[in-house]
């Protein structure tokens, strides 16, 4: 299986998010958050008791203190368009990723491509992919495809603890079909996750509603290892310290559908500035252009 290589950015690259950073406010726990990064679901024409204003071009939806937000692109309003589902890092949120200059380079690439994009809350900040969490983007998915013309096609992006949640979609017994998973410096083991650290492994204990380490049956890669192949877009760098790429990305990535998938080589921190290039909005936004062209071209025949 062929692999892309891309390697525009030294070691030195500063990371997206500095370990021991969070957006501004207090991010705490698995539910809420307060602070000029975060925003709450209300209604349109109505104002948050704090006078903070949404962006209009942004849809809030679900509960508030971890809502998911839509956006559209406006070539939707005359032909139907597919959506992308994006699932955060860790204590970060959709408010986060959609203020962030660096991970707007991402973004603007796929509405310009024609694809509307739903930064999803996750269920909360430190969720890592638990069911109940998939529950609710089940139903923050829904409610989204009642706001647009939607082609019937759904993709997921997953960055770092947003890696389970975006793999975890797209198995069987997930609330909402996705045709194809891309993944950026993302964890896809579960057990690995739980072993890294002991701040990880309350966290995922509290997410999953055990003290014990969960199941293999709720270990996303575990249960892609039992799935169809799947058509994958994996970018990681052995330079990663915080998600390991041999024991996640690279572990997970020979279950890649043929044809369609493809392997990007980083170099760099986690989550470095070189996840957020031109070059790689281009690259991601190919890979579920190539999807879409499979499904049209079975269309004609």
């Amino acid at each position: 299986m062929a692999l892309s290589v891309l390697s525009g950015a030294r070691a030195s690259v500063p990371s997206y998010f500095p370990p021991g950073t969070h957006p501004a406010g207090t991010a705490t726990g698995t539910g809420t958050a307060t602070g000029a990064g975060f925003s709450s679901a209300f209604p349109p024409g109505t104002l948050p008791s704090n006078g903070v204003v949404q962006p209009v071009d942004w849809l809030p939806l679900g509960p508030a203190g971890r809502e998911s937000l839509l956006r559209i692109p406006d070539s939707c309003t005359y032909l139907p368009c597919p959506l992308v589902v994006v699932s955060h890092p860790r204590n970060q949120s959709a408010a986060r990723l959609r203020d962030s200059e660096s991970f707007r380079v991402l973004i603007d690439a796929l509405l310009d491509s024609h694809f509307a994009v739903l930064l999803s809350g996750d269920g909360g900040l430190t969720t890592w992919g638990s069911p109940s969490a998939l529950k609710e983007v089940g139903q923050v998915h829904a409610a989204a495809l009642k706001r647009f013309s939607w082609n019937g096609h759904t993709y997921a992006l997953g960055m770092s603890m947003g890696g389970l949640m975006a793999l975890r979609s797209a198995l069987p017994g997930s609330p909402y079909r996705v045709s194809g998973v891309a993944l950026i410096d993302a964890w896809t083991d579960l057990r690995v996750a739980w072993s890294a650290s002991p701040t990880r492994r309350k966290e995922i204990s509290v997410a999953y509603g055990t003290q014990n380490e969960p199941p293999p049956g709720l270990d996303p890669l575990m249960q892609t290892f039992k799935a169809p192949y799947l058509p994958l877009f994996v970018a990681a760098s052995v330079n990663d310290g915080t998600v390991p790429a041999l024991s996640n990305g690279e572990r997970l990535y020979p279950h890649a559908a043929l044809g369609t998938s493809e392997f990007v080589s980083l170099t760099g921190p986690h989550l470095g500035g070189n996840r957020f290039t031109p070059d790689m909005a281009q690259k991601l936004v190919g890979f579920y252009k190539r999807l879409e062209g499979r499904v049209a071209a079975k269309a004609v025949k």
